[in-house]
């Protein structure tokens, strides 16, 4: 899930494109680097910030509602037990028991409301983007979004590998 290379061709393509497109809406691949390394510089993790916002060199993100540790916590749980995935199109309620998935569940109405707006601190770079948490929500089945995956718990390595792949 967050080794770039062991994902298929066709997952590379799609995280290359969507990662290339989100940084030239910010100013280009290095400032959108640099976010990611701001994102991992930040301690205790950068979803439980009380300000909701992480500012960058050249970058500013927000959202709209504060993650709390235990919701942190399950999305860490999630993403440990979905962790050699090799698709984006994994689908998070695979779960053991009725009682995980009911936990997965809550955190999906729990962060489903949660928008992030990124946005350059120059308005000449860039319009900027935005994201939610999950990709796709239905009765069974609700999609990671692979760009918050990468910015919040992929390393910034995966974000180069993603940047730099060639088609």
């Amino acid at each position: 899930m967050c080794n770039f290379n062991k994902q298929n061709e066709d997952t590379k393509v799609f995280i290359h494109l969507l990662m290339t497109k989100s940084a030239q809406s910010v100013g280009g691949a290095n400032f959108f680097i640099g976010l990611s390394e701001a994102l991992r510089a930040t301690k205790p993790h950068p979803l439980t910030t009380n300000k909701c916002h992480i500012n960058s060199d050249n970058i500013v993100m927000k959202w709209n509602k504060i993650i709390f540790k235990d919701k942190l916590e399950a999305l860490e749980q999630i993403f440990l037990n979905h962790k050699s995935s090799e698709s984006q199109d994994f689908n998070i309620l695979e779960a053991d028991s009725d009682k995980k998935k009911k936990r997965i569940l809550n955190v999906v109405r729990a962060l489903a409301p949660v928008e992030f707006v990124v946005t350059p601190k120059n308005p000449d770079e860039g319009e900027g983007f935005s994201f939610t948490v999950f990709e796709t929500i239905e009765d069974d089945y609700v999609k990671i979004n692979s760009l918050f995956m990468a910015l919040f718990f992929c390393s910034v390595e995966y974000t180069k590998k993603a940047l730099k792949y060639t088609i």
